[in-house]
């Protein structure tokens, strides 16, 4: 669970006069939210942890699959999106700027994940995402495809597992995608048909894995 204690604030520096007025224009279009939170309000703090607390599980448990910090990792992303809440100025849209964010934290989550030794025992954070009705034998099936599929994404490189769970398991468009990687749109395209190429062609060598996609509401698209 996330503290309702106040995040620390980044000291932001003074900006030259035309720099302020841009910024005075940008906050006009700002959530009312965010400016309150950004004010120091505790209670909008956790008003936005609720209201998007669903898509940064959702971010986080897609990109890295089934793994142990979940929790953690979760944690640490409201913990940068409430450190970096001062600088945020509405030159981007705030879930847009919240998705690069917590792709970030993520992907540092990845490389560190990739330095240290895997453990190949189940645990609870395999996240079945079922409800109570379901057979276990069910859900452990269910698990260990879905372990299987992350081990394919496992040999994408950071950049395009991004990409292609932004595209292809989030539903984002190219052109959002390269403002949250920071990209040009024809650099995030490349990635997507790389990436797609990889892992539909591991899921056509193993068709119980594209019953996963399906279980996780993900339509398979081939490139």
């Amino acid at each position: 669970m996330i503290s309702s204690a106040a995040p620390q604030w980044a000291q932001v520096a003074d900006a030259p006069v035309l720099g302020a007025r841009r910024g005075l224009l940008l906050m006009d279009g700002v959530d009312p939210l965010v400016r309150r939170a950004q004010a120091g309000d505790e209670r909008a703090y956790h008003e936005l942890f609720v209201r998007h607390q669903k898509d940064v599980v959702r971010i986080v448990y897609r990109t890295l699959g089934p793994d142990a910090d979940l929790d953690d990792i979760v944690q640490e992303a409201f913990v940068q999106i409430f450190r970096s809440l001062a600088r945020f100025r509405g030159d981007a849209k705030l879930t847009t700027w919240i998705y690069r964010i917590v792709t970030n934290v993520a992907r540092m989550h990845l490389r560190s994940r990739r330095a240290r030794p895997t453990l190949t025992s189940a645990s609870a954070r395999d996240l079945a995402i079922a409800d109570d009705t379901q057979d276990p034998s069910e859900i452990s099936q269910r698990n260990a495809r879905l372990r299987a599929l992350y081990k394919h994404l496992d040999l994408l490189s950071d950049k395009k597992r991004t990409v292609l769970v932004l595209h292809d398991f989030e539903g984002l468009l190219p052109v959002e995608i390269a403002k949250i990687v920071e990209a040009p749109v024809l650099t995030v395209r490349t990635r997507l048909f790389y990436a797609r190429r990889e892992l539909y062609a591991a899921l056509a060598a193993d068709p119980e894995l594209a019953e996963v996609l399906r279980e996780l509401g993900i339509a398979e698209e081939k490139p």
